[in-house]
């Protein structure tokens, strides 16, 4: 795994001086070979130890061999601005855009699924499949995945109750029960209204799952269990298309595994696609 993808995915759970390190690297990559470990560690105001200790947390014997492991990650495009070197000689300017948001979409979807374990994948599909309704709400830009996969849970018969309005979910949920599952989608998961449909639809013993990113947030706190998503690119024009692509590969797996996994839910689904197609060319 690339140092890079492997700060990103662990930064979540670092330190704050941990944290600062990181993010120094991270948009500092391309500079590294620069820096001793006391060059850095004066850069940050911090111990060189600090830097130490982080390199060896991070499997390295010591700074100069997570240094030279940047280094190449660097030369092979890994960095953390997409990497000129990952991209062709721009002979066509459209072909050179389109590789580069293909990088960005790739690292983006790579790092999201290091930070979501195979089991806990696995726990919130079961927790979907067993479920006796799935509530589903997202608020404006967040509303679009969530609703999508209402729809397609309703295509393989998982019976899907989407909202886009936080008043309207609360009285939704208010017979809600240990069997039911929240899926609350928000980027950032700082919506308090959010928070307080979380917290109580928990009080009732159903099972909250939490859709953000991968960064530490109010909404998280009251999930039984977050998908997290991890894209970042410094054009603010772009890092919501990577979010977006990243958060739907995530979305894709476990939609898979539904329908793999559950008796008769590919039959279900060839047989609504079918139904559904009859009423299209009427």
């Amino acid at each position: 795994m690339s140092p890079l993808l492997k700060i990103r995915s662990e930064r979540d759970q670092m330190s704050a001086i941990e944290r600062r390190i990181a993010d120094y690297l991270l948009e500092n990559a391309h500079l590294l070979r620069d820096y001793s470990s006391q060059q850095l560690a004066n850069a940050l105001g911090i111990s060189q130890s600090s830097v130490v200790k982080f390199s060896q947390k991070l499997g390295f014997k010591g700074y100069p061999d997570l240094k030279y492991s940047i280094g190449e990650a660097v030369a092979r495009g890994d960095g953390h601005d997409d990497g000129a070197a990952a991209v062709a000689a721009p002979t066509d300017p459209h072909a050179a855009l389109a590789d580069r948001l293909w990088h960005g979409k790739a690292r983006a979807e790579e790092e999201t699924r290091l930070i979501n374990p195979r089991d806990r994948i696995d726990a919130i599909a079961e927790c979907i499949q067993g479920a006796r309704r799935v509530f589903i709400i997202g608020l404006g830009e967040d509303g679009i995945p969530a609703r999508a996969l209402a729809m397609k849970l309703a295509m393989i018969g998982i019976l899907g109750v989407h909202h886009f309005d936080p008043v309207l979910m609360a009285a939704s949920t208010a017979t809600a029960t240990q069997d039911d599952v929240l899926l609350v989608f928000s980027e950032q998961g700082k919506q308090t209204a959010l928070c307080h449909l979380a917290r109580t639809f928990r009080e009732t013993g159903g099972k909250v799952v939490s859709v953000t990113r991968h960064t530490p947030n109010p909404l998280r706190a009251h999930a039984d269990f977050s998908l997290l998503v991890s894209a970042h690119d410094e054009r603010a024009h772009v890092e919501p298309l990577l979010y977006q692509s990243a958060l739907q590969h995530l979305l894709d797996l476990i939609f898979i595994l539904l329908c793999e996994r559950g008796q008769g839910r590919l039959s279900q689904l060839d047989s609504n696609a079918e139904r559904i197609q009859d009423m299209l060319d009427t």
